[in-house]
């Protein structure tokens, strides 16, 4: 077995039956950890990271990622100590900052962000501890509570917390105060050479080093022995964000040209018929900038990019047949 770190991503691509047997299997072929969206309205992280860490052995499950806005802060520690029941020292709390405007549509005033995190990290982490908790910050308030354990462990819970970050103040954070960080998908792997700076920054202010902290990386894989219905799964996503997202895009090096090309077809929020019709304009080597896509072995070249630049584990998120790319990056890829 490599001993290549490969994780796997999931979001709501697919029934949560279908989903447990893909961790299942994941877990089989020796990837070490599964992490389960929450982002859009549509499936929370919690509910699927219980049913895999209900239905495997070994396998970490992480959310990947919740919010710091939308649980009691009380609630948020008793569900990952719920979690830690579940599969002991297996859970990974990933958490971020969420995004407007689904945020501010659900009544969530997203300000000061970078307090707002430190406040849930610190909390969070000493009631993990099994710490009682006075603590009367500008976002949480609470007074003598603990994580009030009568029937089973009272121990400190093993629960590493992961900042999902995108900017670099957030980056800088993470450094600081997070056990790990977890690197965004669609961006080149030259950012995360910013991304290594912002964090080394953070670190250095709490007297650590870069290599204390984790640095896993969600990666778009499209992979097919067939190397254009690959190609043309990936180019569908890559047209959407290129519509939707353009800054991200035009972070990542798209030209300004094609940004405007796609604008002319797209409108906002894109139709299905829209994407469909503005596939076409995003050439082979635009899908291949910012997600790993095409045969098996361009699939783990780009891998190794992110890993070169100071990633250090892909958390793939597929985008075609979840078997097949879980038994492609089973042997590894260096």
């Amino acid at each position: 077995m490599s001993k290549d770190r490969v994780a796997l991503y999931l979001q709501d691509a697919h029934p949560l039956d279908e989903a447990i047997q893909y961790v299942q299997y994941a877990e089989e072929k020796g990837f070490e950890a599964v992490w389960q969206a929450e982002s859009r309205l549509v499936r929370d992280a919690i509910v699927p990271m219980a049913a895999y860490a209900a239905t495997t052995k070994r396998i970490q499950v992480a959310s990947g990622v919740t919010n710091n806005w939308t649980r009691n802060i009380g609630l948020l520690a008793a569900t990952f100590l719920t979690l830690d029941d579940l599969a002991p020292n297996r859970i990974i709390c990933g958490i971020g900052a969420w995004w407007d405007p689904l945020a501010k549509k659900v009544g969530i005033d997203r300000r000061k962000p970078l307090l707002a995190m430190r406040e849930t990290v610190e909390v969070l982490r000493r009631l993990l501890n099994m710490e009682t908790v006075t603590f009367h910050g500008e976002f949480h308030h609470v007074d003598g509570i603990t994580l009030d354990v009568v029937h089973g462990r009272k121990e400190p819970r093993h629960v590493p917390i992961y900042i999902g970050a995108t900017g670099l103040k957030m980056m800088e954070l993470a450094g600081e105060i997070a056990d790990g960080v977890c690197l965004n998908y669609l961006v080149h792997p030259r950012y995360n050479l910013e991304a290594l700076d912002a964090l080394e920054q953070g670190a250095r202010r709490a007297s650590r080093s870069l290599d204390d902290i984790d640095r896993p990386q969600l990666v778009i894989c499209s992979v097919d022995h067939d190397r254009k219905r690959a190609l043309d799964g990936a180019r569908k996503m890559m047209t959407q964000y290129l519509g939707q997202q353009p800054h991200l895009m035009k972070a990542s090096g798209v030209s300004q040209e094609l940004l405007n090309e796609i604008h002319q077809v797209l409108t906002w929020p894109a139709t299905e018929e829209e994407i469909e019709s503005a596939m076409h304009l995003v050439p082979d080597d635009v899908v291949q900038m910012c997600t790993a896509s095409g045969s098996p072995e361009e699939v783990k070249a780009k891998v190794r990019e992110y890993m070169d630049n100071g990633a250090t584990c892909p958390i793939l998120y597929p985008l075609g047949d979840p078997r097949l790319m879980i038994e492609i990056f089973s042997t590894g890829y260096y």
